[in-house]
């Protein structure tokens, strides 16, 4: 069968390649993905499938029922990129490129999508299979999601916590995707930070920056004080939490010659636990608290919920190696026990379902960097879709005995994704947290 599946995504090859240069040389951040939605929407449709597009946002998803009961499998791919104006290859007005490699897994997502259309792939499959290409996995635009937020377009920032908020992935068992990756070798690791995402505004007082500053409040100066203050605390954060807090300034000043007033920042706030992320994001707040005190400032904290922990199910390890090692061979294979520091919303999924999130080799450079290229686009693409529909027959033949002992002993952190996120609910915190009273006094709003 598996000589099956490489012959039925290699006849779909240049429809792969095609569609993976296509998503390169046009690139959106996440929830902008209008283009990229309806280019591969369109794509599935001559496929022969019927997208349930998400309407409001970009992102669709489709299934295929075998007509044999068993359990669903949803396979995703994402479809935004990143901004980096000093890549070559940025979009010269929006400075946007795909230099994460997102462009493939949609490339490799067409192809599972054309293979599972060729004639005796299903034969041996029972249950069912949800594509989906899902936005926004990228947490940039911390403001402009804010305004969807606020207008009711999203209620989460990650475009896989949106999905499974409205239901998209409702009597979903397992969930997975491949990610590309630099090197030489496909990586498996345990898992992967969570993040709590923040915006923040210091509001100051504006004057002339030379007539009459003693009138005025510095913002800015207010700000880099916050940053230090992060900066001095870094020595307390414990190594095992794995807590990375790395800010910027979005907003620092309108006019040489004024006084800032009005200064943003972003920010995660990065751990390997979500206690480790609440504890250290406390502390955070503290410090760009106090430099608002220190200068008189007052200063807006938005606190929403980021990502979850990735926890990849050890079975699942298991069953993307045997995968892997049969694509690529064996020695082209690492599992890492470790837990990276980036994060993913995979780790959303993770919470409440198995899920696996490998890294494929095809690329070269920085990820997220200005020399980041997919240059070996048959790996990245054309054989991560034989990867992953190894691994989806892996789970679904055989009456879907693989996938039902994963379910079976499955390992999440809720039962439910209302349980899920009502707990990530409490993170949600946004407003003024400092008020000075007439009297003299300073008051600190709840952390």
């Amino acid at each position: 069968m598996y000589s099956k599946i490489a012959t039925a995504v290699e006849k779909h090859g240049k429809l792969i390649l095609d569609t993976e240069r296509y998503i390169w040389k046009n690139p959106e951040t996440g929830f902008r993905e209008w283009k990229t939605s309806k280019y591969l929407a369109e794509i599935f449709e001559k496929l022969g499938y019927k997208p349930t597009m998400a309407g409001d946002i970009p992102g669709f998803y489709t299934d295929i029922d075998t007509g044999r009961p068993g359990p669903r499998v949803l396979i995703l791919g994402e479809l935004d990129a990143l901004i980096c104006s000093e890549h070559p290859e940025a979009d010269p007005e929006t400075h946007v490129v795909h230099c994460c490699g997102h462009n493939a897994q949609c490339a490799a997502l067409v192809g599972i999508a054309a293979a599972l259309r060729e004639e005796g792939m299903l034969d041996e499959f029972c249950g069912s299979v949800r594509l989906c290409a899902v936005p926004a996995e990228e947490g940039i635009e911390i403001a402009f999601r804010q305004k969807l937020r606020e207008q009711g377009v999203i209620s989460y920032y990650g475009g896989k916590a949106e999905f499974l908020h409205r239901g998209y992935f409702d009597g979903v068992d397992i969930a997975f995707m491949i990610h590309t990756t630099t090197g030489d070798h496909a990586v498996i690791r345990k898992g992967s930070v969570g993040n709590i995402r923040k915006a923040v505004r210091y509001i100051g007082v504006a004057a002339h920056a030379g007539g009459s500053p003693s009138k005025g409040i510095n913002a800015l100066y207010a700000a880099n004080l916050g940053l230090s203050a992060i900066n001095a605390l870094r020595e307390t954060f414990r190594e095992a939490d794995l807590i990375r807090v790395h800010p910027i300034i979005t907003n620092g000043g309108a006019v040489v010659n004024a006084i800032p007033s009005n200064v943003t920042l972003e920010s995660y706030v990065r751990g390997k636990t979500l206690e480790a992320v609440e504890r250290e994001n406390k502390k955070i707040n503290r410090a760009l608290i106090g430099a608002a005190i220190s200068m008189g400032a007052r200063i807006e904290i938005n606190d929403k919920p980021g990502y979850y922990p990735l926890s990849n199910d050890d079975n699942l390890i298991e069953l993307t190696r045997e995968a892997m090692e049969y694509v690529l061979g064996a020695n082209r294979v690492k599992v890492d026990r470790g837990v990276s520091t980036g994060s993913t919303d995979m780790g959303d999924l993770s919470a409440v379902m198995p899920v696996i999130h490998p890294y494929m080799p095809g690329a070269t450079g920085t990820p997220h960097g200005s020399d980041y290229y997919i240059t070996d686009p048959h790996t990245a693409c054309i054989d991560s879709a034989k990867v992953q529909l190894i691994m989806l027959h892996k789970l679904l033949s055989d009456h879907a005995a693989r996938a039902n002992y994963i379910i079976e002993n499955k390992k999440v952190c809720f039962a439910s994704k209302e349980e899920y996120f009502a707990r990530i609910q409490k993170l949600d915190a946004e407003g003024e947290r400092v008020k000075y009273l007439d009297n003299g006094e300073i008051m600190v709003l709840p952390l």
